[in-house]
């Protein structure tokens, strides 16, 4: 069954071992087939990963002065390792671009995964937004000028600024993603988004840990048409735990349809973003053994449904 993943954190390992070669002699990674990546080609074609979202990820703490830099290194890995050596790979621009995928081509999405790569410059959104990217996270865990992350004290919401993105996310049809948001800026950004998805999130009351949904966010989520995507951590699997089972992963998908997501329901992996795994889905390659356990549980229309057609059905423009 084909599948379409909405995280995965390639692009960084990319750039550590692109810049590694300049200043610690260390050998290149090689999207093919090299071992360090969770999604590399080779996993994606075994897991028969139909689209993968490839994030722009910058650490908190990247100098300021240079986020911008780290930024554009990763787009250029994302056209120059993944894209321009691997014919496979096509770049989706637009999100009808997905209905045109060929056999044996594997759709690549471009995402960014906090607001820190522009700072306060919408100029350089909208040049995010011409080259290719179609999602955007407001925040990662720390505080940035759009608005606080789960692990910023606060727990603010958007600034100013945030809602000025998300109201040009909704201009240029892109998603809008609240995975790392802050309760309070969940409720903010819910108020404005055309597009919400949460890319890579769990159920908050399976495991109380702050990067999941609580049930009231997540009926909300359900009302806007919006998409709940899965993430394979083990501690967002089992609280504190680096230890979970695809069993273990499948009460999250039980509990969001006990509250009606059976038809918003999605997989976030965040591969080469996790230190530990799922025992039996630790990378891309193994992607249909969590498949075949879904079958035991689930028709295959609804399975179907969180492999890719949920997404198919609920991006913008649909």
């Amino acid at each position: 069954m084909k599948i379409i993943d909405t995280h995965c954190d390639a692009l960084l390992k990319l750039q550590h071992a692109k810049r590694g070669q300049y200043f610690y002699d260390q050998k290149p990674l090689h999207f093919s087939n090299a071992k360090e990546l969770d999604t590399n080609l080779e996993r994606l074609k075994h897991g028969n990963v139909k689209a993968q979202f490839f994030a722009i990820f910058i650490h908190p703490d990247v100098p300021s002065e240079e986020k911008w830099q780290h930024a554009l290194e990763q787009v250029d890995l994302f056209y120059t390792e993944v894209l321009e050596k691997h014919p496979e790979m096509r770049h989706i621009r637009s999100w009808s671009d997905l209905d045109t995928l060929r056999d044996g081509e594997i759709g690549a999405v471009l995402t960014l995964e906090g607001a820190d790569a522009f700072g306060n410059d919408l100029m350089k959104l909208r040049q995010l937004y011409r080259l290719g990217v179609l999602s955007i996270g407001i925040t990662w865990n720390n505080a940035n000028l759009c608005a606080d992350g789960v692990e910023e004290p606060r727990g603010g919401g958007l600034t100013l600024l945030g809602k000025e993105v998300v109201k040009l996310n909704n201009e240029y049809g892109v998603f809008t993603d609240v995975a790392h948001a802050t309760v309070k800026g969940f409720w903010d950004i819910m108020e404005l988004a055309e597009y919400p998805i949460a890319s890579h999130s769990n159920a908050r009351a399976v495991c109380d840990h702050p990067r999941n949904l609580y049930d009231d966010q997540i009926k909300c989520m359900i009302a806007k048409g919006g998409l709940i995507h899965i993430v394979y951590n083990p501690p967002f699997i089992n609280y504190e735990c680096e230890e979970a089972t695809i069993p273990d992963l499948i009460k999250h998908i039980d509990h969001f349809c006990s509250l009606g997501a059976v038809n918003h329901i999605g997989f976030g992996s965040d591969f080469d973003g996790i230190s530990s795994f799922v025992d039996h889905l630790e990378n891309a390659a193994n992607y249909q053994n969590l498949i075949n356990e879904l079958l035991k549980y689930y028709s295959e229309a609804e399975v179907k449904g969180f492999a890719y057609q949920n997404f198919l059905e609920h991006r913008p423009g649909m």
